[in-house]
């Protein structure tokens, strides 16, 4: 059994046997529209969910009391700044996790503006069983609603500087209380972090978060692999923006095999850890983005993970692309859900550069030659070696093949790409008929597998690079390719290429983009 299926079945047979043992059943109790606008038209006096403001990064909050305008002046908020509030998930122990405190240090000393930051702590309603708990979510977002509103009629302050950033069940208490708000104007935005799938995946958006609840909603999913009908955080998009790190199903770095890395890190809480990784990654994500302001993670707009894969989707024109995390662009809203993938490391900093390679061989043999080779990528700030690369398929002539290549750190401008072939005995005299190819020259052709043209594409500059083979120890200069233009072309720098066509013999050609030939 797989480890990611080992963790999303232990969370959600806790979910079943949790509302069971309660005489509860997973299923969403009515409550439309007209329920809401009852329950809008309520005011509350008190709440039972406590809300905390943070005037320095370590301390542990001053509570603002609804209706106490006294409370406001002691915990220091001030009325012409933005408000991002944190709101928390589902609780198994009872306690407030770690990663609210480090999200607060974050805010609080990361960011060149000031803002005030809080935290809506519902942990006594959040403390239940699973089914209990997600009923309780309405409560909570009505009081958040509340506050909001008292906000803006005791001081000059408006809810579109309102940022509430929900975690799991946090994501919904966040869309509740965005919904119970009323008005003409809408909370400015909310960012749903790997929002609760159990009881609220294929519901409709008025029953959970969806881009309908703040002028700007994003959100990342990270847990979404479905078991037994249901997935830990919710898959189906509900923002304007979903991001989804690594697919979205699971991520790197949470396997039951890297358990002995959180025991070095957590200690005894390592097994909790592991168990709630991929869900809780969201949540580090966003912090990462926050803690490393030049290192900001780009995701990009695509079909799903199958063609992202493939390096189809490394585009940013017209919005295809953005950044993940607080510092995500907001313009260009729709009532459509934008769907945005992306790559990340396993720890942070999460960020990985993304790369899209198109290689075309000719290939003189008969039969598909095995797919299975490494490059080594040389650019003008770092150099990456031995990437491992698996075509999904034989590699046969005249086909273009593309593939998606992440990096860990920048290699700046790409400079030297290094080809080794792998586990395959047709290469042993590949080394004899390697020559170089111009498609339009004229010459004998030899039996055997030869790079024809290699396509490069950087998603984080967008910048490209292409070009064919040219071995300088039979051409003395670069390749002519046709023009349209009768403008004089000067011959461009040559981007080196050194091809390794077997595993004890190597050859070493120049990269280069061909010059143009006038008519």
């Amino acid at each position: 059994m797989g480890s990611p299926l080992c963790v999303s079945i232990f969370l959600l047979l806790s979910i079943f046997i949790q509302s069971s043992a309660h005489g509860q059943s997973l299923g969403l109790e009515p409550f439309g529209r007209r329920a809401r606008a009852a329950r809008k038209n309520e005011t509350l006096q008190e709440t039972k969910t406590r809300f905390l403001l943070f005037e320095g990064k370590t301390d542990k909050g001053c509570q603002i009391q609804l209706h106490r305008p006294d409370t406001l002046q002691q915990c220091g908020f001030n009325a012409s700044l933005p408000l991002v509030m944190i709101i928390h998930g589902w609780s198994v122990d009872g306690l407030l996790e770690d990663w609210i405190w480090q999200m607060v240090a974050a805010l609080k000393s990361q960011l060149a503006q000031p803002l005030n930051v809080a935290l809506a702590d519902w942990i006594t309603l959040a403390h239940d069983h699973y089914a209990i708990a997600v009923r309780n979510t309405r409560l909570v977002g009505q009081e958040v609603a509340a506050l909001l509103q008292w906000l803006e009629e005791s001081a000059p302050f408006s809810r579109s500087n309102v940022h509430l950033i929900g975690y799991s069940l946090g994501a919904h208490v966040s869309g509740f209380a965005g919904s119970y708000i009323g008005g003409k104007h809408k909370i400015g935005r909310i960012t749903g972090l790997d929002a609760a799938g159990p009881l609220f995946e294929g519901t409709s958006a008025n029953d959970r978060l969806s881009l309908d609840d703040a002028n700007f909603v994003d959100a990342i999913h990270t847990f979404t692999r479905e078991h037994m009908g249901l997935s830990v955080g919710i898959k189906e998009p509900i923002a304007h923006y979903d991001f989804y790190p690594n697919g979205g199903s699971f991520q790197p770095g949470c396997h039951f095999l890297d358990l002995y890395k959180h025991i070095t890190k957590h200690g005894l809480n390592a097994f909790a850890q592991t168990i709630k990784c991929a869900h809780e990654r969201s949540v580090h994500l966003f912090i990462d983005s926050l803690m490393h302001p030049d290192l900001q993670s780009m995701a990009y707009l695509c079909s799903g993970m199958d063609s992202f894969s493939q390096g189809l989707c490394l585009d940013c024109k017209k919005g295809r692309c953005n950044t993940l995390g607080y510092h995500t662009r907001q313009g260009g809203q729709s009532k459509k859900s934008k769907q945005l993938f992306l790559v990340t490391r396993a720890q942070a900093p999460f960020k990985v550069y993304h790369y899209q390679f198109k290689i075309q061989f000719l290939n003189q043999i008969e039969k598909p030659v095995e797919p299975t080779f490494t490059m080594s990528l040389l650019g003008t700030e770092n150099e990456i070696q031995k990437i491992p690369i698996t075509l999904g398929e034989g590699i046969t002539s005249n086909k273009t093949y593309s593939f998606l290549i992440t990096l860990d750190s920048d290699i700046g401008e790409l400079l030297t790409i290094k080809f080794k072939w792998e586990n395959s005995a047709v290469w042993a005299n590949v080394w004899n008929t390697v020559q170089t190819i111009i498609p339009w020259g004229r010459g004998p052709l030899y039996s055997g597998l030869i790079l024809k043209n290699i396509r490069v594409k950087a998603g984080e500059t967008q910048k490209r690079v292409w070009g064919m083979p040219w071995d300088p120890e039979t051409s003395p200069h670069p390749p002519m390719r046709a023009s349209k233009s009768r403008e004089t072309q000067t011959r461009p720098a040559p981007l080196p290429l050194e091809c390794y066509f077997a595993q004890k013999t190597w050859k070493t050609y120049n990269f280069t983009q061909p010059r143009r030939k006038p008519l």
